[in-house]
Protein backbone atom coordinates (compact mmCIF):
# COMPACT_ATOMS: atom_id res chain seq x y z
CA UNK A 1 0.00 0.00 0.00
CA UNK A 2 3.00 2.30 -0.28
CA UNK A 3 1.75 3.67 -3.62
CA UNK A 4 -1.66 4.43 -2.10
CA UNK A 5 0.07 6.41 0.66
CA UNK A 6 1.38 8.83 -1.99
CA UNK A 7 -2.12 9.32 -3.45
CA UNK A 8 -3.50 9.72 0.05
CA UNK A 9 -1.00 12.47 0.92
CA UNK A 10 -1.81 14.25 -2.35
CA UNK A 11 -5.51 14.04 -1.47
CA UNK A 12 -4.80 15.46 2.01
CA UNK A 13 -2.99 18.49 0.56
CA UNK A 14 -5.67 19.01 -2.10
CA UNK A 15 -8.43 18.75 0.50
CA UNK A 16 -6.72 21.24 2.79
CA UNK A 17 -6.36 23.71 -0.09
CA UNK A 18 -10.01 23.24 -1.10
CA UNK A 19 -11.26 23.80 2.45
CA UNK A 20 -9.02 26.87 2.86
CA UNK A 21 -10.43 28.45 -0.30
CA UNK A 22 -13.97 27.44 0.66
CA UNK A 23 -13.72 29.00 4.10
CA UNK A 24 -12.05 32.15 2.79
CA UNK A 25 -14.76 32.77 0.22
CA UNK A 26 -17.47 32.16 2.83
CA UNK A 27 -15.80 33.73 5.86
CA UNK A 28 -18.97 35.67 6.67
CA UNK A 29 -20.49 32.33 7.78
CA UNK A 30 -17.61 31.58 10.14
CA UNK A 31 -17.65 32.25 13.85
CA UNK A 32 -14.92 31.54 16.38
CA UNK A 33 -15.94 29.21 19.22
CA UNK A 34 -12.97 28.32 21.44
CA UNK A 35 -10.30 26.60 19.36
CA UNK A 36 -12.67 25.93 16.48
CA UNK A 37 -14.15 27.93 13.65
CA UNK A 38 -17.80 27.03 13.16
CA UNK A 39 -19.33 27.18 9.71
CA UNK A 40 -23.09 27.58 10.10
CA UNK A 41 -25.55 26.53 7.40
CA UNK A 42 -29.12 25.33 7.02
CA UNK A 43 -28.10 22.06 5.35
CA UNK A 44 -30.20 19.11 6.42
CA UNK A 45 -32.67 21.06 8.58
CA UNK A 46 -35.63 20.24 6.29
CA UNK A 47 -34.76 16.53 6.50
CA UNK A 48 -34.35 16.71 10.28
CA UNK A 49 -37.71 18.45 10.67
CA UNK A 50 -39.38 15.93 8.37
CA UNK A 51 -38.06 12.89 10.22
CA UNK A 52 -38.66 14.38 13.66
CA UNK A 53 -42.33 15.08 12.89
CA UNK A 54 -43.11 12.16 10.57
CA UNK A 55 -42.07 9.27 12.85
CA UNK A 56 -43.26 10.48 16.24
CA UNK A 57 -44.57 7.11 17.42
CA UNK A 58 -41.29 5.41 16.52
CA UNK A 59 -39.23 8.15 18.16
CA UNK A 60 -41.30 7.86 21.33
CA UNK A 61 -40.25 4.22 21.69
CA UNK A 62 -36.69 4.95 20.61
CA UNK A 63 -36.39 7.62 23.33
CA UNK A 64 -36.43 4.86 25.94
CA UNK A 65 -34.00 2.75 23.88
CA UNK A 66 -31.70 5.72 23.41
CA UNK A 67 -31.53 6.50 27.13
CA UNK A 68 -30.98 2.84 28.01
CA UNK A 69 -28.17 2.71 25.43
CA UNK A 70 -26.68 5.84 26.98
CA UNK A 71 -26.52 4.19 30.40
CA UNK A 72 -25.02 1.00 28.93
CA UNK A 73 -22.36 3.05 27.14
CA UNK A 74 -21.59 4.97 30.33
CA UNK A 75 -21.09 1.70 32.20
CA UNK A 76 -19.00 0.54 29.26
CA UNK A 77 -16.64 3.52 29.36
CA UNK A 78 -16.32 3.08 33.15
CA UNK A 79 -15.22 -0.50 32.54
CA UNK A 80 -12.79 0.55 29.79
CA UNK A 81 -11.12 3.13 32.04
CA UNK A 82 -11.00 0.64 34.94
CA UNK A 83 -9.33 -1.92 32.66
CA UNK A 84 -6.78 0.61 31.41
CA UNK A 85 -5.95 1.78 34.94
CA UNK A 86 -5.51 -1.83 36.08
CA UNK A 87 -3.09 -2.51 33.20
CA UNK A 88 -1.08 0.64 33.97
CA UNK A 89 -0.86 -0.22 37.66
CA UNK A 90 -0.16 -3.93 37.51
CA UNK A 91 1.31 -4.56 34.07
CA UNK A 92 3.58 -1.64 33.08
CA UNK A 93 5.68 -3.93 30.86
CA UNK A 94 2.62 -4.41 28.61
CA UNK A 95 2.24 -0.62 28.37
CA UNK A 96 5.84 -0.27 27.23
CA UNK A 97 5.43 -3.12 24.74
CA UNK A 98 2.19 -1.86 23.15
CA UNK A 99 3.07 1.87 23.23
CA UNK A 100 -0.58 2.88 22.69
CA UNK A 101 -1.56 6.11 24.48
CA UNK A 102 -4.58 5.73 26.82
CA UNK A 103 -6.30 8.56 24.94
CA UNK A 104 -6.02 7.40 21.35
CA UNK A 105 -6.12 10.44 19.08
CA UNK A 106 -8.24 10.09 15.97
CA UNK A 107 -5.60 11.09 13.44
CA UNK A 108 -4.56 9.61 10.10
CA UNK A 109 -1.62 7.20 10.01
CA UNK A 110 -1.95 6.39 13.74
CA UNK A 111 -1.26 2.62 13.39
CA UNK A 112 1.71 3.36 11.14
CA UNK A 113 3.17 5.88 13.61
CA UNK A 114 2.90 3.57 16.63
CA UNK A 115 3.58 0.37 14.63
CA UNK A 116 0.29 -1.19 15.72
CA UNK A 117 0.44 -4.27 13.52
CA UNK A 118 -2.83 -5.66 14.86
CA UNK A 119 -4.64 -2.70 13.30
CA UNK A 120 -5.07 -2.09 9.56
CA UNK A 121 -3.54 1.09 8.06
CA UNK A 122 -5.48 4.28 8.69
CA UNK A 123 -5.27 6.78 5.83
CA UNK A 124 -6.51 10.34 5.54
CA UNK A 125 -9.07 9.15 2.99
CA UNK A 126 -10.53 6.81 5.61
CA UNK A 127 -10.41 9.54 8.22
CA UNK A 128 -12.35 12.13 6.26
CA UNK A 129 -15.02 9.67 5.08
CA UNK A 130 -15.49 8.17 8.54
CA UNK A 131 -15.69 11.54 10.26
CA UNK A 132 -18.37 12.61 7.82
CA UNK A 133 -20.42 9.43 8.37
CA UNK A 134 -20.09 9.39 12.17
CA UNK A 135 -20.39 13.11 12.83
CA UNK A 136 -23.33 13.69 10.50
CA UNK A 137 -25.37 10.72 11.79
CA UNK A 138 -24.53 11.66 15.39
CA UNK A 139 -25.64 15.27 15.05
CA UNK A 140 -28.66 14.48 12.88
CA UNK A 141 -29.88 12.13 15.61
CA UNK A 142 -29.63 14.97 18.15
CA UNK A 143 -31.63 17.18 15.81
CA UNK A 144 -34.33 14.60 15.01
CA UNK A 145 -35.00 13.88 18.69
CA UNK A 146 -34.98 17.61 19.42
CA UNK A 147 -37.62 18.27 16.76
CA UNK A 148 -39.68 15.38 18.11
CA UNK A 149 -39.62 17.14 21.49
CA UNK A 150 -40.70 20.49 19.94
CA UNK A 151 -37.24 22.08 20.08
CA UNK A 152 -36.15 24.13 17.09
CA UNK A 153 -32.95 23.31 15.20
CA UNK A 154 -31.52 26.77 14.52
CA UNK A 155 -28.52 25.87 12.32
CA UNK A 156 -26.32 23.00 11.25
CA UNK A 157 -22.70 23.12 10.26
CA UNK A 158 -19.11 21.98 10.53
CA UNK A 159 -16.19 22.71 12.83
CA UNK A 160 -12.65 23.42 11.62
CA UNK A 161 -9.35 23.64 13.46
CA UNK A 162 -7.46 26.59 11.92
CA UNK A 163 -3.99 26.33 13.42
CA UNK A 164 -2.63 23.30 11.55
CA UNK A 165 -4.61 22.09 8.58
CA UNK A 166 -8.08 23.48 7.90
CA UNK A 167 -9.68 20.08 7.66
CA UNK A 168 -13.13 19.00 8.71
CA UNK A 169 -13.22 17.90 12.34
CA UNK A 170 -16.82 17.73 13.44
CA UNK A 171 -20.43 18.41 12.60
CA UNK A 172 -22.94 20.13 14.83
CA UNK A 173 -26.60 21.07 15.16
CA UNK A 174 -27.44 24.23 17.04
CA UNK A 175 -30.56 23.80 19.15
CA UNK A 176 -32.70 26.30 20.98
CA UNK A 177 -31.00 25.77 24.34
CA UNK A 178 -33.52 27.86 26.27
CA UNK A 179 -36.41 25.66 25.14
CA UNK A 180 -34.37 22.52 25.77
CA UNK A 181 -33.58 23.59 29.36
CA UNK A 182 -37.32 23.85 30.02
CA UNK A 183 -38.01 20.27 28.94
CA UNK A 184 -38.15 17.38 31.41
CA UNK A 185 -35.02 15.49 32.40
CA UNK A 186 -36.23 12.49 30.42
CA UNK A 187 -36.66 14.45 27.18
CA UNK A 188 -33.29 16.18 27.55
CA UNK A 189 -31.58 12.86 28.23
CA UNK A 190 -33.22 11.30 25.16
CA UNK A 191 -31.85 14.15 23.01
CA UNK A 192 -28.38 13.96 24.57
CA UNK A 193 -28.07 10.17 24.18
CA UNK A 194 -29.48 10.17 20.64
CA UNK A 195 -26.07 10.88 19.10
CA UNK A 196 -24.33 7.94 20.74
CA UNK A 197 -27.35 5.77 20.01
CA UNK A 198 -26.94 6.67 16.33
CA UNK A 199 -23.23 5.76 16.56
CA UNK A 200 -24.13 2.33 17.90
CA UNK A 201 -26.71 1.81 15.13
CA UNK A 202 -24.08 2.90 12.59
CA UNK A 203 -21.63 0.34 13.97
CA UNK A 204 -24.25 -2.44 13.82
CA UNK A 205 -25.28 -1.51 10.28
CA UNK A 206 -21.71 -1.37 9.00
CA UNK A 207 -20.83 -4.63 10.75
CA UNK A 208 -23.55 -6.30 8.68
CA UNK A 209 -22.25 -4.60 5.55
CA UNK A 210 -18.69 -5.67 6.41
CA UNK A 211 -19.78 -9.27 6.91
CA UNK A 212 -21.62 -9.39 3.57
CA UNK A 213 -18.80 -7.61 1.75
CA UNK A 214 -16.16 -9.93 3.20
CA UNK A 215 -18.01 -13.08 2.12
CA UNK A 216 -18.35 -11.76 -1.43
CA UNK A 217 -15.00 -9.99 -1.91
CA UNK A 218 -12.65 -12.50 -0.25
CA UNK A 219 -12.10 -16.21 -0.73
CA UNK A 220 -10.29 -18.75 1.54
CA UNK A 221 -6.95 -19.44 -0.15
CA UNK A 222 -4.56 -20.83 2.43
CA UNK A 223 -3.68 -21.51 6.05
CA UNK A 224 -2.12 -18.76 8.13
CA UNK A 225 -0.16 -19.84 11.20
CA UNK A 226 1.14 -17.36 13.76
CA UNK A 227 3.89 -19.33 15.50
CA UNK A 228 6.24 -22.23 15.23
CA UNK A 229 5.76 -25.11 17.68
CA UNK A 230 7.10 -24.18 21.11
CA UNK A 231 8.03 -25.87 24.37
CA UNK A 232 8.99 -24.78 27.87
CA UNK A 233 12.23 -26.24 29.22
CA UNK A 234 13.96 -26.07 32.60
CA UNK A 235 17.22 -24.12 32.47
CA UNK A 236 18.84 -26.57 34.84
CA UNK A 237 18.15 -29.37 32.36
CA UNK A 238 20.04 -27.72 29.47
CA UNK A 239 23.04 -29.83 28.49
CA UNK A 240 24.45 -27.88 25.54
CA UNK A 241 24.21 -24.61 23.65
CA UNK A 242 25.29 -24.63 20.00
CA UNK A 243 27.16 -27.87 20.59
CA UNK A 244 29.04 -26.63 23.66
CA UNK A 245 28.53 -28.75 26.78
CA UNK A 246 27.29 -26.57 29.63
CA UNK A 247 26.30 -29.25 32.10
CA UNK A 248 29.81 -30.06 33.25
CA UNK A 249 30.61 -30.67 36.94
CA UNK A 250 31.32 -27.37 38.70
CA UNK A 251 33.43 -26.53 41.70
CA UNK A 252 30.53 -24.92 43.51
CA UNK A 253 28.13 -27.70 42.41
CA UNK A 254 25.90 -25.12 40.76
CA UNK A 255 23.77 -25.89 37.72
CA UNK A 256 23.69 -24.05 34.42
CA UNK A 257 22.19 -20.56 34.71
CA UNK A 258 20.18 -18.29 32.44
CA UNK A 259 23.22 -16.04 32.06
CA UNK A 260 25.36 -19.02 31.01
CA UNK A 261 22.93 -19.80 28.20
CA UNK A 262 22.82 -16.18 26.96
CA UNK A 263 26.65 -15.96 26.84
CA UNK A 264 26.83 -18.93 24.47
CA UNK A 265 24.12 -17.79 22.05
CA UNK A 266 24.81 -15.97 18.79
CA UNK A 267 23.06 -12.78 17.77
CA UNK A 268 22.47 -13.98 14.21
CA UNK A 269 20.14 -16.82 13.31
CA UNK A 270 18.87 -19.70 15.42
CA UNK A 271 20.70 -21.17 18.39
CA UNK A 272 20.47 -24.89 19.17
CA UNK A 273 19.65 -25.75 22.80
CA UNK A 274 20.27 -29.34 23.86
CA UNK A 275 18.27 -31.02 26.63
CA UNK A 276 19.39 -34.62 26.94
CA UNK A 277 18.73 -36.32 23.59
CA UNK A 278 16.37 -33.57 22.41
CA UNK A 279 17.26 -30.27 20.80
CA UNK A 280 15.43 -26.97 20.56
CA UNK A 281 15.92 -23.67 18.74
CA UNK A 282 15.78 -20.03 19.78
CA UNK A 283 17.05 -16.61 18.71
CA UNK A 284 19.15 -14.57 21.10
CA UNK A 285 16.62 -11.74 20.91
CA UNK A 286 13.76 -14.05 21.96
CA UNK A 287 15.90 -15.45 24.78
CA UNK A 288 16.82 -12.01 26.12
CA UNK A 289 13.15 -11.02 26.31
CA UNK A 290 12.73 -13.71 28.97
CA UNK A 291 14.19 -13.18 32.41
CA UNK A 292 14.52 -16.82 33.39
CA UNK A 293 13.59 -16.03 37.00
CA UNK A 294 11.23 -19.02 37.18
CA UNK A 295 13.95 -21.37 36.03
CA UNK A 296 12.11 -22.00 32.77
CA UNK A 297 12.49 -20.59 29.24
CA UNK A 298 10.31 -20.87 26.15
CA UNK A 299 11.98 -22.32 23.05
CA UNK A 300 11.04 -23.46 19.57
CA UNK A 301 10.83 -27.17 18.84
CA UNK A 302 13.37 -28.33 16.25
CA UNK A 303 10.64 -28.83 13.67
CA UNK A 304 10.65 -28.77 9.84
CA UNK A 305 8.79 -25.44 9.60
CA UNK A 306 11.24 -23.35 11.59
CA UNK A 307 14.31 -25.08 10.14
CA UNK A 308 13.03 -24.23 6.66
CA UNK A 309 12.07 -20.69 7.77
CA UNK A 310 8.58 -21.30 6.45
CA UNK A 311 6.52 -18.14 5.92
CA UNK A 312 3.23 -17.74 7.76
CA UNK A 313 0.82 -18.55 4.89
CA UNK A 314 0.68 -22.06 3.40
CA UNK A 315 -1.13 -22.28 0.05
CA UNK A 316 -0.47 -25.81 -1.23
CA UNK A 317 1.06 -29.16 -0.30
CA UNK A 318 2.27 -31.16 -3.30
CA UNK A 319 0.01 -29.12 -5.56
CA UNK A 320 -3.11 -29.65 -3.40
CA UNK A 321 -4.75 -26.42 -2.23
CA UNK A 322 -5.19 -26.11 1.56
CA UNK A 323 -7.70 -23.45 2.61
CA UNK A 324 -8.44 -24.48 6.21
CA UNK A 325 -6.69 -25.98 9.21
CA UNK A 326 -8.69 -29.19 8.78
CA UNK A 327 -7.63 -29.42 5.13
CA UNK A 328 -3.99 -28.90 6.11
CA UNK A 329 -4.21 -31.65 8.74
CA UNK A 330 -5.91 -33.94 6.21
CA UNK A 331 -3.12 -33.47 3.65
CA UNK A 332 -0.32 -33.94 6.19
CA UNK A 333 -1.93 -37.17 7.43
CA UNK A 334 -1.40 -38.70 3.97
CA UNK A 335 2.36 -38.71 4.46
CA UNK A 336 4.54 -40.61 6.91
CA UNK A 337 7.46 -39.08 8.84
CA UNK A 338 10.56 -38.69 6.67
CA UNK A 339 8.56 -37.99 3.50
CA UNK A 340 9.61 -35.10 1.27
CA UNK A 341 6.80 -32.71 0.35
CA UNK A 342 6.66 -29.56 -1.77
CA UNK A 343 5.04 -26.71 0.16
CA UNK A 344 3.92 -23.53 -1.54
CA UNK A 345 3.76 -20.43 0.64
CA UNK A 346 2.78 -16.82 0.11
CA UNK A 347 5.51 -14.19 0.35
CA UNK A 348 5.69 -10.42 -0.11
CA UNK A 349 7.11 -11.01 -3.58
CA UNK A 350 4.38 -13.49 -4.55
CA UNK A 351 4.87 -17.17 -3.69
CA UNK A 352 7.64 -19.58 -2.75
CA UNK A 353 7.94 -23.31 -3.38
CA UNK A 354 10.30 -25.38 -1.28
CA UNK A 355 11.01 -28.98 -0.38
CA UNK A 356 10.51 -29.96 3.24
CA UNK A 357 11.11 -33.28 4.99
CA UNK A 358 8.31 -34.07 7.43
CA UNK A 359 9.27 -35.32 10.88
CA UNK A 360 7.57 -37.47 13.48
CA UNK A 361 5.23 -35.74 15.88
CA UNK A 362 6.88 -35.69 19.36
CA UNK A 363 3.63 -36.67 21.08
CA UNK A 364 2.02 -38.80 18.34
CA UNK A 365 4.38 -41.57 17.17
CA UNK A 366 4.00 -42.49 13.52
CA UNK A 367 2.30 -39.17 12.67
CA UNK A 368 3.97 -36.65 10.37
CA UNK A 369 4.64 -33.21 11.79
CA UNK A 370 5.31 -29.77 10.31
CA UNK A 371 5.65 -27.87 13.59
CA UNK A 372 3.41 -24.80 13.28
CA UNK A 373 1.06 -23.24 15.82
CA UNK A 374 -2.27 -21.42 15.81
CA UNK A 375 -2.61 -19.22 18.86
CA UNK A 376 -5.23 -16.96 17.39
CA UNK A 377 -5.39 -13.20 17.22
CA UNK A 378 -3.60 -11.67 20.17
CA UNK A 379 -5.64 -9.52 22.52
CA UNK A 380 -3.85 -6.26 23.13
CA UNK A 381 -5.77 -4.40 25.83
CA UNK A 382 -9.31 -3.13 25.31
CA UNK A 383 -8.69 -2.22 21.66
CA UNK A 384 -7.31 -5.67 20.93
CA UNK A 385 -10.35 -7.37 22.45
CA UNK A 386 -12.62 -5.20 20.35
CA UNK A 387 -10.57 -5.96 17.25
CA UNK A 388 -10.96 -9.67 17.90
CA UNK A 389 -14.74 -9.43 18.23
CA UNK A 390 -15.00 -7.37 15.05
CA UNK A 391 -13.22 -10.12 13.11
CA UNK A 392 -15.32 -12.96 14.58
CA UNK A 393 -16.78 -13.91 11.18
CA UNK A 394 -13.32 -14.79 9.85
CA UNK A 395 -12.32 -18.41 10.39
CA UNK A 396 -9.28 -18.64 12.62
CA UNK A 397 -6.09 -19.65 10.89
CA UNK A 398 -7.45 -19.10 7.37
CA UNK A 399 -5.79 -16.78 4.87
CA UNK A 400 -8.28 -14.95 2.64
CA UNK A 401 -7.32 -13.74 -0.82
CA UNK A 402 -9.08 -10.60 -2.12
CA UNK A 403 -11.06 -11.15 -5.32
CA UNK A 404 -10.54 -7.58 -6.48
CA UNK A 405 -6.98 -7.03 -5.24
CA UNK A 406 -6.47 -3.59 -3.69
CA UNK A 407 -10.12 -2.52 -3.98
CA UNK A 408 -11.30 -5.36 -1.72
CA UNK A 409 -8.71 -4.50 0.92
CA UNK A 410 -9.40 -0.77 0.70
CA UNK A 411 -13.17 -1.15 1.18
CA UNK A 412 -12.80 -3.81 3.89
CA UNK A 413 -10.45 -1.62 5.94
CA UNK A 414 -12.70 1.40 5.47
CA UNK A 415 -15.77 -0.49 6.74
CA UNK A 416 -13.72 -1.95 9.57
CA UNK A 417 -12.58 1.48 10.73
CA UNK A 418 -16.11 2.88 10.54
CA UNK A 419 -17.23 0.24 13.04
CA UNK A 420 -14.31 0.67 15.43
CA UNK A 421 -14.45 4.45 15.48
CA UNK A 422 -18.26 4.52 15.76
CA UNK A 423 -18.11 2.39 18.89
CA UNK A 424 -15.15 4.36 20.26
CA UNK A 425 -16.92 7.70 19.75
CA UNK A 426 -20.12 6.33 21.31
CA UNK A 427 -18.25 5.15 24.40
CA UNK A 428 -16.08 8.23 24.83
CA UNK A 429 -18.99 10.60 24.32
CA UNK A 430 -20.84 9.08 27.28
CA UNK A 431 -17.99 9.75 29.67
CA UNK A 432 -19.49 11.96 32.43
CA UNK A 433 -17.25 14.92 31.66
CA UNK A 434 -18.47 18.44 30.88
CA UNK A 435 -17.24 18.58 27.28
CA UNK A 436 -19.15 15.42 26.30
CA UNK A 437 -22.86 14.60 26.06
CA UNK A 438 -22.28 12.18 28.92
CA UNK A 439 -21.50 15.09 31.26
CA UNK A 440 -24.90 16.71 30.97
CA UNK A 441 -26.54 13.28 30.79
CA UNK A 442 -24.95 12.43 34.16
CA UNK A 443 -26.02 15.79 35.61
CA UNK A 444 -29.64 15.21 34.57
CA UNK A 445 -29.53 11.69 36.01
CA UNK A 446 -28.46 12.98 39.43
CA UNK A 447 -30.99 15.79 39.21
CA UNK A 448 -33.85 13.42 38.41
CA UNK A 449 -32.91 11.23 41.39
CA UNK A 450 -32.16 13.90 44.02
CA UNK A 451 -34.46 16.68 42.75
CA UNK A 452 -31.73 18.99 44.04
CA UNK A 453 -29.92 21.19 41.49
CA UNK A 454 -27.10 22.02 43.92
CA UNK A 455 -26.26 18.36 44.49
CA UNK A 456 -26.49 17.63 40.75
CA UNK A 457 -24.06 20.47 39.93
CA UNK A 458 -21.59 19.26 42.57
CA UNK A 459 -21.80 15.69 41.26
CA UNK A 460 -21.30 16.97 37.71
CA UNK A 461 -18.23 19.02 38.73
CA UNK A 462 -16.72 16.14 40.71
CA UNK A 463 -17.25 13.68 37.88
CA UNK A 464 -15.69 16.04 35.33
CA UNK A 465 -12.57 16.79 37.39
CA UNK A 466 -12.18 13.20 38.55
CA UNK A 467 -12.15 11.64 35.11
CA UNK A 468 -10.02 14.41 33.62
CA UNK A 469 -7.53 13.83 36.44
CA UNK A 470 -7.51 10.07 35.75
CA UNK A 471 -6.97 10.64 32.02
CA UNK A 472 -4.15 13.12 32.65
CA UNK A 473 -2.44 10.69 35.04
CA UNK A 474 -2.72 7.89 32.50
CA UNK A 475 -1.21 10.10 29.80
CA UNK A 476 1.62 11.04 32.17
CA UNK A 477 2.35 7.40 33.04
CA UNK A 478 2.22 6.49 29.36
CA UNK A 479 4.65 9.26 28.44
CA UNK A 480 7.09 8.12 31.14
CA UNK A 481 6.86 4.46 30.08
CA UNK A 482 7.22 5.45 26.42
CA UNK A 483 10.39 7.49 27.13
CA UNK A 484 11.88 4.63 29.13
Amino acid sequence: MASFMIYDLIFLVAFAIFVSVFLYTRKHNLKRDGLLFLYRTSWGIKLINYLGNKYRKTLKVLSYVSIATGYLLMVGIFYVIYTIVKVYLFNPSLVRAIKIPPILPLVPYLPQMFKLDFLPPFYFTYWIVILAVIAITHEMAHGIFAVYNKIKVKTTGFGFFPFFLPVFLAAFVELDEKKMAKKSEFKQMAILSAGTFANVLTAILFFGVLWIFFTTAFVPSGVMFDSYATSAIAISGISSVNGINVNLPRVDNSSVSYEDVIKLTNSDGLNRIGVGSKSYLITKEALEKQNGTMGVIGVYDSAPAIKANLSSVILEINGIKVDSIDKLAEELSKYSPGTKVMIKTKTKEGSDLREIILEEHPEKPGTSWLGIGFFGQKKVGVVGSLVQKMSSFREQGVYYEPKFDGISIFVYNLLWWVILISLSVALMNMLPVGIFDGGRFFYLTVLSITKNEKIAKKAFAFSTYFFLFILLLLMLFWAISFIR
